[in-house]
């Protein structure tokens, strides 16, 4: 900075303020300070910011699988909300691994981010116990978490519902769910509300997975290709669009036709859904919302706890829809 001064005949403080507060310098003295920054390639010192002004510009968001596209549409809703509040973003992923959701959330902390946006391992939240008592605001993303937190989240059981009584209401009475591990909240939230519509309307055979990935998708249909056809379920409700189209793919694989032999129905409408060789049925979640809205409750909250004034948490649940294409439709 004093370099910059030197070159534009002005003040040290004459600088600062052309960097952090413009409106208070002359257009003219102000385009001489700034053609120097571009002459002397000068780029300012963040992190020495920080410290002196004890505010950081940085916020941190730990999602649950960065392979998931969901997580991805998310995290682009966190960019454009936090851009729009001149913060940057910075992603990690837990990888479903309660290990590593710690590791992650002790650095965020000690690079004194702003604040942060977590969907963590657990379903019922990041317990207190993993967060240092420094007073850095947390919103839970994709997830419930009381009055505790903020959070921004989706009702999962009205999803599963939805799924389900489509599926009854087109005359099925054997249904296959396909999802997993159960330790997911929001694969036990989809298999409940499943469950509950279809109940009294047939058989419901569960074909738990491992995770939530294309390749699990493709074992549970060769797991539901071994059963007799006359017990084979005849449409299947996946806990995701990943494990849908795996088992979409496995399907075609082994001739079974889609949607005349099974209806499959898959959950988030990723963008890949609609472009299926068979195009996907699936409960469609707000993604870009979801991540939008997260990153504004986060800079609301952290504006009010710089500010000292008293914040109160807010819980966002949006509902999910239904999108109909040619996995379901018979004769289509």
């Amino acid at each position: 900075m004093k370099d910059v001064a030197a070159a534009a005949g002005v003040s040290v403080g004459t600088v600062s303020n052309v960097l952090n507060r413009p409106d208070r310098v002359g257009a003219a003295t102000r385009s001489r300070v700034e053609s120097a920054i571009e002459k002397l390639g000068f780029v300012r010192n963040e992190s020495a910011r920080h410290l002196r002004a004890g505010a950081s510009r940085t916020i941190g968001y730990l999602v649950l699988d960065a392979a998931n596209p969901f997580f991805t549409d998310v995290a682009r809703g966190v960019e454009e909300a936090a851009r729009d509040a001149g913060l940057a973003v910075f992603l990690c992923n837990s990888d479903n691994s309660r290990q590593r959701e710690h590791e992650y959330l002790e650095l965020l902390f000690e690079q004194r981010v702003r604040g942060v946006l977590v969907t963590p391992v657990d379903p019922g939240g990041v317990g207190r116990a993993a967060l240092p008592g420094i007073g850095v605001p947390v919103v839970l993303v994709d997830r419930t978490g009381g009055d505790d937190w903020c959070s921004v989240s989706v009702d999962d059981v009205y999803g599963g519902r939805l799924a389900g009584e489509y599926l009854v209401e087109s005359g099925h009475e054997r249904f296959a769910f396909v999802g997993g591990p159960d330790s997911i909240g929001q694969v036990q939230d989809r298999l409940s509300g499943f469950r509950g519509a279809v109940e009294g309307a047939g058989v419901l055979t569960e074909l738990p997975t491992a995770a939530l990935t294309v390749a699990e998708g493709r074992a549970a249909g060769q797991r539901l290709a071994g059963m007799p056809a006359s017990r084979r379920p005849t449409a299947a409700f996946c806990a995701n669009d990943l494990l849908a189209l795996g088992l979409l793919q496995e399907m075609t694989r082994l001739r079974i036709r889609v949607p005349d032999d099974l209806a499959i129905v898959g959950y988030d409408d990723i963008e890949f859904a609609a472009a299926a060789a068979v195009p996907l049925t699936s409960v469609r979640q707000p993604r870009h919302q979801i991540g939008r809205t997260a990153a504004e409750l986060l800079t609301e909250e952290t504006t009010a706890h710089e500010s000292g004034v008293e914040h109160q948490h807010r819980q966002v649940v949006y509902l999910p829809e239904l999108i109909v294409r040619e996995s379901t439709v018979r004769g289509s």
